[in-house]
C-alpha cells in the first residue's frame, strides 16, 4: 500500500449525549466502519478511550471495542488512550489484553493511567489513594504476564496463556497530567504520554537522572479538534453544541480537584471558539495547514462530543476526496 505523505489518526470516547438523537448501537456500528475506511486509507493510528457511569454512555469498555475494530482492519494500528488501571483485576486485563494482541497480530497498544473522577471511584469502591499504587501493579503484572513465562503475583506463581502474538507483548504506557505521574512513568513503563505538553519535561528530567538516553521533546502538542466543511460557519454551527458537551463533560470532572488539563467548562460557542481548541475549517485551509509543517499530522475525531454520523462522514469524506490527493 502507497502510504500518503500526510499522517492521519482517529479518536473515539463515545459520548452520546440525549440531545444527540442517535443510539449507542449505531454510533459503536459507524466508528466500526470509519476503522474500516480509515485503515484502507493509510490511518496510523485509532484511539479509544475509557471512563465509566458517564451520562452521556462514554466507552466503559476499550478492549472489547478494539478487538472489533481490529478483525475489520489489517495494518491500522491500535492504542488505548488511557486505561483507567484501578478499577481492572491485573491477571484478567493481562488475559484481555494479550487475546487482542492476538486478534490483531500485534497491532494494540496501551495507555494505563490512574483515573481522576471521584464518582468513578465511587462506583467501583475503591479509595482514590490507592491509584498510584493500583497503577504501579498492574504496569508490572502487565509486563510480566506478556513474557510468556511464570512469574510472582500477590504471593502466588501464575502464568498467563495463551502467549502474545507480538514478542513481549503490547506496549505498556503511562499517561498523566503531574509530575509524580511522569516520574513514575520513567521508572516502570515503556514510555509517557502527558495530557499536557509541559508535563513531559519531568519524564525526560528521570529518564536521564536512570541513566539512560534523553528521550527528546514531547511527543504530544496541545491538544486540539478539528473537522472539515465545506462552509465552515455552517460546519461550526452544526458541530458547536457537541463541542460546548464534550469540553464541558471534560472541564467539569477535571474541575472537582483544580486538575490541569487540555479542558475547561465554557460558558457558549464562541467563547469556545475564540480558544481555537475546536476548528471547523475548509479542505483547502487544512491542506495550506499540513503543507506548512516539516511532518504533516492530523486526528480526527469526527464523533467528538455525539456529533451525528452523517456530520461526521461528510468530513471525513472531505478529507478522503479533497485533502489526502494534495498529498499522493
Amino acid at each position: 500500500m502507497n502510504r500518503p505523505a500526510v499522517r492521519f489518526a482517529l479518536r473515539f470516547d463515545f459520548r452520546n449525549p440525549d440531545f444527540a438523537g442517535t443510539s449507542m448501537a449505531d454510533r459503536y456500528a459507524a466508528a466500526l466502519d470509519m476503522a474500516e475506511w480509515a485503515d484502507r486509507l493509510g490511518c496510523s493510528s485509532v484511539a479509544v478511550s475509557e471512563h465509566h457511569g458517564s451520562p452521556d454512555g462514554y466507552l466503559p469498555s476499550p478492549i472489547q471495542l478494539l478487538a472489533a475494530m481490529a478483525a475489520r482492519t489489517t495494518d491500522v494500528r491500535f492504542m488505548i488512550a488511557a486505561l483507567i488501571a484501578p478499577f481492572h483485576d491485573p491477571l484478567r486485563l493481562a488475559e484481555d489484553m494479550i487475546v487482542l494482541d492476538n486478534l490483531s497480530r500485534g497491532r494494540a497498544d496501551l495507555i494505563v493511567a490512574g483515573g481522576y473522577v471521584r464518582e468513578e471511584f465511587a462506583m467501583f469502591g475503591i479509595p482514590m489513594k490507592e491509584r498510584a499504587s493500583r497503577v504501579s501493579e498492574a504496569v508490572a503484572t502487565l509486563k510480566a504476564a506478556f513474557t510468556g513465562e511464570p512469574f510472582e503475583y500477590r504471593g502466588r506463581t501464575v502464568r498467563i496463556t495463551p502467549p502474545p502474538f507480538r514478542p513481549g507483548g503490547p506496549a505498556v504506557l503511562l499517561g498523566g497530567s503531574s509530575e509524580p505521574a511522569a516520574r513514575r512513568a520513567a521508572r516502570i513503563a515503556d514510555g509517557f504520554i502527558p495530557s499536557l505538553p509541559e508535563i513531559w519535561e519531568f519524564y525526560r528530567d528521570e529518564v536521564q537522572k536512570l541513566g539512560r538516553p534523553d528521550p527528546g521533546p514531547s511527543p504530544i502538542s496541545r491538544n486540539r479538534v478539528v473537522a472539515l466543511a465545506e462552509d465552515p460557519e455552517k460546519g461550526w454551527e452544526q458541530m458547536a453544541p457537541f463541542f460546548l458537551h464534550e469540553t464541558n463533560a471534560y472541564g467539569l470532572w477535571r474541575s472537582q480537584d483544580d486538575l490541569a488539563g487540555p479542558y475547561r467548562t465554557t460558558a457558549d460557542a464562541d467563547r469556545l471558539r475564540a480558544t481555537g481548541q475546536y476548528r471547523v475549517v475548509t479542505p483547502g485551509q487544512l491542506v495550506e495547514e499540513l503543507r506548512a509543517s516539516p511532518s504533516p499530522y492530523v486526528q480526527f475525531h469526527p464523533l467528538c462530543g455525539g456529533i451525528p454520523m452523517e456530520l461526521a462522514w461528510s468530513s471525513l469524506r472531505l478529507f478522503e476526496r479533497e485533502v489526502l490527493p494534495a498529498f499522493t
